[in-house]
């Protein structure tokens, strides 16, 4: 990762950061100074749940840089399809600019790629940009590669690394899906991210974004470095 300045550091990590909001136990205090801090330090994005999202969307307004993403499917993407395509439709109608999608790992567990890759291109379909959550630390290298193949033939605009559940996310894992991407999508590291440093890490390891709960304070972090 080279910069030319301070400047450009702090624009360009603001750019790859993904402010996340999507615990259940948030309260609407608490959802607004997350929207309010993501729009301050001009964040890439702030994803969120569909109970969340049409507030989400009065409190960021029209911010240029920060897309409302939603979260279809989450957290483990074991719903049919059908629906899967409604709570798209239904968020889409509903401001967000973007999809985080859980896909179907039942169907990439019993190598149906085919059905795997057609119920993403459903989503794709619709139109937004779809982000595909893999959840690496439970595929094989088998899997991962046929989740990767399949997803950006389907048309998806990157590829996750997790839901946020589970261990933290690792530079080995950014690497390993880099490998397989080769260029083709963005990469979006989750899992366990709090510090600017384990950010810079894995940007270095190859993610082009960063989902994080913790926007606000890696930024925060930042510049504090930089006094």
């Amino acid at each position: 990762m080279g910069f030319n300045s301070e400047s450009d550091e702090w624009n360009d990590i603001a750019l790859m950061v993904h402010q996340a909001a999507l615990d259940p136990h948030l309260n609407e205090e608490a959802l607004k100074q997350l929207c309010e801090a993501s729009i301050y330090f001009n964040l890439a994005g702030f994803c969120t749940n569909l109970s969340f999202l049409s507030t989400a969307r009065e409190r960021l307004g029209g911010a240029k840089s920060t897309k409302l993403i939603a979260a279809i499917a989450f957290p483990f993407g074991m719903i049919p399809n059908s629906l899967k395509v409604s709570e798209a439709k239904w968020a889409a109608e509903r401001g967000a600019e973007e999809f985080d999608l859980i896909p179907n790992f039942f169907a990439l567990s019993q190598g149906k790629a085919e059905i795997f890759g057609e119920e993403i291109a459903t989503i794709c379909e619709l139109g937004l940009p779809v982000r595909v959550i893999l959840n690496i630390a439970q595929l094989s290298r088998t899997q991962l590669t046929m989740s990767i193949e399949t997803a950006i033939d389907a048309g998806v605009i990157g590829v996750q690394t997790g839901n946020g559940f589970g261990r933290a996310v690792t530079q080995e894992d950014v690497r390993a899906i880099s490998d397989l991407v080769r260029g083709r999508c963005s990469i979006k590291a989750v899992g366990g991210i709090k510090t600017l440093k384990q950010s810079t890490e894995l940007i270095k390891a190859g993610a082009t974004h960063i989902g994080t709960t913790m926007g606000a304070e890696i930024m925060q972090d930042l510049r504090l470095r930089d006094k």
